[in-house]
């Protein structure tokens, strides 16, 4: 199994992440922040990962922040030195009314592109600006090319949900095993 189990504790903050790649979309989370959660929740879900996450910490900022690095820690870990792996993964979602396009590449350069705006400074229990600061962390810790394209759509919270279950469909499509690979580069290393 590709699992991965992260403790990160800092003086801001106590974070545990629990990463199975390989799993069904069962989660435990709970960071503080009901939005968060809610997010974290359906990246796990629409990934088909098994995803348990505790985090404490002193502000919005510092626990967002350090569950993406600590989550991408984990799947960094969790695909060891990526033999076998797909490793490009893509989705376009809709959200009633919004269509997001993610693409990843899991090749070890780290390379993020994030073009969504939000149009209000909350979203529910969280501000707008922490949505692009854990895909910023996450995708930075976990060695990913990511781009995430708005394509159309207004509604804040419909954005974010298609964020987080576009990414979870492209990682669950690069993370995904191919027999007939072994490193999936034609470099011999990743």
């Amino acid at each position: 199994m590709r699992t991965k189990a992260i403790e990160r504790k800092t003086s801001e903050t106590d974070i545990s992440v629990k990463l199975n790649l390989d799993g069904s979309g069962k989660y435990k989370v709970s960071t503080g922040t009901q939005f968060f959660d809610h997010m974290l929740e359906s990246f796990a879900r629409h990934g088909s990962f098994d995803l348990e996450i505790t985090a404490t910490g002193d502000n919005e900022h510092h626990i967002v922040e350090d569950v993406g690095i600590a989550l991408g820690q984990a799947l960094k870990e969790a695909l060891g030195d990526k033999r076998g792996i797909t490793r490009f993964g893509h989705a376009i979602i809709p959200m009633d009314e919004v269509l997001i396009l993610t693409s990843v590449d899991l090749g070890g350069r780290t390379h993020i592109s994030l073009d969504v705006k939000f149009r209000k400074k909350k979203i529910e229990d969280l501000s707008a600006e922490m949505i692009e600061h854990f895909i910023e962390s996450f995708a930075s810790e976990a060695r990913m090319n990511l781009h995430i394209k708005f394509l159309d759509g207004r509604n804040d919270h419909h954005k974010a949900e298609a964020i987080f279950k576009s990414l979870a469909i492209a990682l669950k499509m690069a993370v995904a095993r191919d027999p007939r690979k072994g490193l999936p580069s034609t470099k011999g290393v990743l």
